[in-house]
């Protein structure tokens, strides 16, 4: 009789493993069935398992309560039944399970704490060097963000024609020596000199993902997994219905017993010569059906939205779609979607060609400061010119520019508001005006933003009888003025600079 392998302790929105031996011969990823079923005394769940390699078997699990477990794990990978029991303890101090929605345009993590995203993109971050992810990993750390948006497939695109450290399939590559940064567009979808059999996976390749995965969990940062992009010259991004459907399964079974993973079906899904609405209403179906911890889910536009009001989109994930107008139409799309309004690309920091890579540290800030403000939540991304094309945005490694130092400034403030979050408020017609989403309006808090404005003094007036401390905020040059506490009508002297705010709160 052969064993399995596990821990009989995990704790709460842990991840509990099982390993088991079991049959290799044939195809072990299509010939074959496992399945674990686990009971507590507040749920039962039953989630597939995956074949890992070496003829070797798991299945994942995420206990959602405290307490005794018993499971089951069959299928026809083994003549057995696999059976065993342990217990999920305490969460650990910096585990509060999955973020969740909270309170339609916010999200909140399982356990109630407010989570409040500050995203950034680094697209194939774990496809590079050992060297250039440990600098990735390090940077983050020191870092205000606590979301990155990453690709499981590796990326074909302007400064990314090198290959990654691994392919998520068995098989080989074209020539990549004949790319040139004047005919990459040439090889776009599934060029001649690519043997890849897109029904084995490379069990090193997703091993690496979980890893990757299990080290953000570490730092506290959401991974946002974009499970299918455009950018390919590999034929990942055109392969059958069966292959594709595989492809979910599979990477559904190995990684959502992590906390922290998000599902972004596509990056930029209307770029995709063949796929349609029905294959995304598809995969969104597996997702229900296969992820039985309702982890969240978004899809993402290059130019048309994806109609955000389908009910298996959790929230918003929105590229902009003008030319200037990026986090001013968060209360539109905040009205319209009635879900949070997460803005995955609003423009890159950087210096590139193209123009959704060349804005201002200033003009970053400004949008995080003002999608903030109107009640969604911004994401960060970077792409300054470097001699060996090594780019925040899509590999990672340092930041150099002046943005993060002023969004981890701004992060002090989100954190300091009050559950669930902003909402915008009717104030003046010339100023960007929040205030608590809190329907019961227990809350005296307000923030406004002045962007490019710059006023040198500012009038409110909320009440008569409460008494409000003012502080003035310098955006840009990281500063906070308290300006003491006033009553009735409130006149704020401002220094006539552009980028300022001014938080008033009611005292208690």
């Amino acid at each position: 009789m052969s064993t399995c392998k596990y821990n009989d302790k995990v704790e709460k929105w842990g991840v509990f493993e099982v390993e088991m031996p079991g049959k290799s011969d044939g195809n072990p990823f299509t010939d074959y069935t496992i399945s674990g079923t686990f009971c507590g005394k507040e749920e039962t769940k039953t989630v597939d398992g995956f074949y890992d390699g070496d003829g070797i078997y798991k299945v994942r699990f995420m206990p959602s309560f405290e307490g005794a477990y018993t499971f089951s794990v069959k299928g026809s990978f083994s003549d057995e039944v696999f059976e065993g029991s342990f217990a999920a303890g305490k969460p650990s101090e910096k585990n509060h399970g999955p973020v969740r929605v909270s309170h339609t345009y916010h999200m909140a993590y399982e356990d109630g704490k407010p989570y409040y995203s500050i995203g950034t993109t680094c697209y194939v971050w774990e496809l590079q060097s050992e060297e250039l992810q440990k600098k990735t990993l390090e940077t983050l750390a020191d870092s205000a963000f606590n979301k990155i948006r990453f690709c499981i497939f590796p990326k074909h695109y302007d400064y990314n024609l090198g290959e990654p450290i691994s392919y998520p399939y068995e098989g080989t590559p074209m020539d990549s020596s004949v790319l040139t940064k004047e005919n990459f567009q040439e090889y776009v979808g599934c060029p001649e000199g690519n043997h890849f059999d897109y029904k084995r996976f490379n069990v090193k390749h997703f091993q690496h993902i979980d890893d990757c995965i299990r080290k953000l969990m570490d730092l506290e940062i959401q991974a946002d997994l974009i499970v299918m992009h455009p950018y390919d010259r590999w034929g990942f991004s055109e392969m059958s219905a069966e292959c594709d459907d595989l492809y979910w399964k599979y990477l559904i079974a190995r990684v959502s017993a992590y906390r922290n993973v998000w599902w972004a079906l596509a990056n930029e899904y209307d770029l995709f010569p063949k796929k349609t609405t029905e294959d995304w209403e598809r995969y969104a179906q597996i997702i229900c059906e296969k992820d039985v911890y309702n982890h969240l889910r978004s899809i993402h536009n290059c130019r048309p939205f994806y109609d955000h009001t389908r009910p298996w989109i959790t929230h918003c994930s929105i590229q902009r779609q003008d030319l200037y107008k990026s986090a001013e139409l968060v209360n539109e799309w905040r009205e319209r979607y009635k879900k949070p309004v997460v803005l995955d690309e609003i423009a890159y920091e950087g210096n590139i060609q193209h123009g959704w890579g060349n804005i201002s540290g200033q003009e970053m800030t400004r949008r995080f400061w003002e999608a903030f403000c109107r009640g969604g939540y911004p994401g960060h991304g970077e792409t300054y010119m470097n001699e060996n094309d090594i780019l925040w945005w899509s590999h990672g490694g340092e930041l150099h520019g002046e943005s993060p130092a002023r969004i981890k400034f701004l992060k002090k403030f989100m954190d300091e508001t009050p559950a669930p979050g902003l909402r915008p408020m009717q104030g003046q017609w010339d100023e960007v005006a929040a205030t608590v989403d809190d329907s019961l309006g227990a809350h005296k808090y307000y923030m406004f933003y002045y962007s490019f404005m710059r006023p040198s003094f500012r009038e409110y007036y909320f009440d008569d009888t409460t008494e409000y401390e003012v502080e003035v905020i310098d955006t840009w040059n990281m500063t906070v003025e308290n300006k003491g506490t006033f009553k009735g009508k409130i006149r704020v002297e401002l220094p006539g600079r552009e980028y300022m705010a001014v938080r008033i709160r009611g005292v208690e």
